[in-house]
C-alpha cells in the first residue's frame, strides 16, 4: 500500500484521488488473477473478504465476478480455491440384502448437502468414500463417511 502513496499527487481533489486509488487497486487484483490463471482463458472469480463487496463491474481476464452474501467475512485462502462440499459421517446398521440400495441413498444424501451449500447440483460428484464395518457392535454396524464436492453453483 505505501507503493499507492508514493504514485498519486494527494493535493489532486479529493474525489478524483479516490477513482485513482481505486482504478489501481483493480488492476493488482486483475494482475493477481492473471497471475494465478492456469490457461489464458478467461475465468469465474469469486471475490471474499472485508473488501470484496467493493468490488464493483467486471474485472479483466475473468468471466464472471462473483460476491457471495456474507463474503466480507470469508478470509480463507482455501475458500478461493476448493469446491463446494457436503459431508455424511454416521453409524448405519445395514441389512446385506440391501446394502447397495444403502449405499446409494447415504451419496445422494452428501450430494445434497453439498448442493444446499451452493455447489452446483449437475457438477457435484462423490470425492471420497469410507466404508469401516464396526465387529465390536452388533447388527452389520457400519461407519460410513461420504464426501461430496462440486464447484460454486453459478
Amino acid at each position: 500500500m505505501l507503493k499507492l502513496y508514493y504514485k498519486f499527487n494527494f493535493a489532486t481533489e479529493p474525489s478524483q484521488l479516490i477513482d485513482n486509488i481505486y482504478d489501481e487497486i483493480l488492476k493488482m487484483i486483475e494482475h493477481s488473477i492473471e497471475r494465478m490463471k492456469t490457461s489464458a482463458e478467461d475465468v469465474p472469480v469469486v471475490l471474499v473478504g472485508g473488501g470484496s463487496s467493493l468490488i464493483k463491474g467486471d474485472l479483466e481476464g475473468t468471466s464472471e465476478v462473483v460476491v457471495p452474501d456474507n463474503g466480507g467475512v470469508a478470509n480463507a485462502i482455501g475458500s478461493a480455491i476448493s469446491d463446494i462440499s457436503g459431508e455424511v459421517e454416521k453409524i448405519y446398521s445395514i441389512d446385506p440384502r440391501k446394502r447397495e440400495e444403502t449405499l446409494d441413498e447415504i451419496k445422494k444424501i452428501a450430494i445434497r448437502e453439498a448442493v444446499e451449500a451452493g455447489a452446483d447440483e449437475n457438477k457435484t460428484e462423490i470425492i471420497s468414500f469410507e466404508d469401516v464395518p464396526l465387529a465390536y457392535l452388533p447388527g452389520n454396524a457400519t461407519r460410513i463417511k461420504v464426501k461430496a464436492a462440486g464447484p460454486l453453483k453459478k
